[in-house]
C-alpha cells in the first residue's frame, strides 16, 4: 500500500490515508500485507524519487502480493506520467491496482480505448487542480509574508500562532520532549514511541492517535527555535 505525504497538503494525512485503507480491506476481503510510505517527499516527485512505490512494485513482480492499493491515485503519485508508468508496471507485473475512490482499475484494454481516456483526463484535471492549489499557497503565503504575518499553514507541533507570530505551546513542547527522551535515551523505535505518547496521554495536534511518520517529522525538526526564525537566520 503506497501513500505519500504530499497528501497532507489537501489536509489529507498519512493517519487519514492508512486508516480508509485499512478500512477498505477489511470490508473488501483483502489482507494488507506491508505498508510503503514514502518520507518527507511531496507526491509531485517524479517515479525515480519514490523508492518506496518502487519496491511495492517489485513484491509485485516477485509474487509477495497480488497488487497495490492505495487510497486514490493522486497519492500514488500526483504526476500523470508517474501515475501511468507504475499502473503499467503493476500490470505487466501481472498485479492488480486498486483504489480506494475507485475500486480496481482495470488494465488498458484496445478495444475500450474510452476507458483508457477517461482515467488519463481525470488525472489531468487532478494534476490541475493540485497546480492551482499550490499557486493559491504559494500567493497567499507571499501576501501574509509582505504583511509581516506567519505565512506557512497550521503551525508545527510544539507551537501556535499569536498575533502574527509562532509561540511555544506548552503542553505540546512537553510532548515533543518527551518524545525525544523515548528515542535518544530508551533508544525506541517510532511505533513505539507513538504508543508510549498514546499511554501517558499525549496528544498530537490533530486526531486521537500518532502515526510514525508525524513522530519521524516532529523530532527531525530537533531546534526549539521556531521554524519561521530559523527561516530567517538562513536566509539573512
Amino acid at each position: 500500500m503506497p501513500l505519500s505525504t504530499g497528501g497532507q497538503l489537501d489536509g489529507f494525512g498519512l493517519e487519514d490515508q492508512e486508516r480508509i485503507v485499512r478500512r477498505w480491506t477489511r470490508e473488501y476481503g483483502h489482507r494488507l500485507a506491508h505498508l510503503f510510505v514514502e518520507k518527507a517527499v511531496s507526491g509531485t516527485v517524479a517515479g525515480d524519487g519514490r523508492p518506496e512505490l518502487a519496491t511495492a512494485l517489485l513484491w509485485v513482480e516477485e509474487k509477495k502480493v497480488h497488487g497495490i492499493v492505495a487510497p486514490n491515485l493522486d497519492c500514488m503519485a500526483r504526476e500523470l506520467v508517474v501515475q501511468e508508468a507504475a499502473l503499467a508496471q503493476c500490470w505487466k507485473r501481472g498485479g492488480r491496482a486498486f483504489m480506494v475512490d475507485q475500486g480496481e482499475i482495470l488494465p488498458d484494454d484496445p478495444e475500450d480505448p474510452m476507458r483508457t481516456a477517461m482515467r488519463q483526463m481525470m488525472g489531468v484535471f487532478a494534476q490541475l487542480d493540485r497546480g492551482m492549489t499550490v499557486a493559491k499557497l504559494r500567493r497567499g503565503r507571499r501576501i501574509k509574508g509582505e504583511k509581516g504575518e506567519y505565512a506557512y499553514g497550521a503551525p508545527p507541533y510544539g507551537w501556535h500562532a499569536h498575533k502574527k507570530e509562532l509561540t511555544e505551546e506548552e503542553t505540546e513542547q512537553a510532548g515533543r520532549a518527551r518524545a525525544r527522551q523515548l528515542r535518544d535515551e530508551d533508544e525506541l523505535s517510532l511505533r513505539k514511541i507513538c504508543a508510549v505518547l498514546e499511554a501517558e496521554d499525549i496528544r498530537p495536534k490533530r486526531g486521537e492517535r500518532w502515526h510514525p511518520e508525524t513522530v519521524r517529522r516532529m523530532l527531525a525538526n530537533s531546534d526549539d527555535r521556531p521554524p519561521t526564525l530559523r527561516r530567517r537566520e538562513r536566509t539573512a
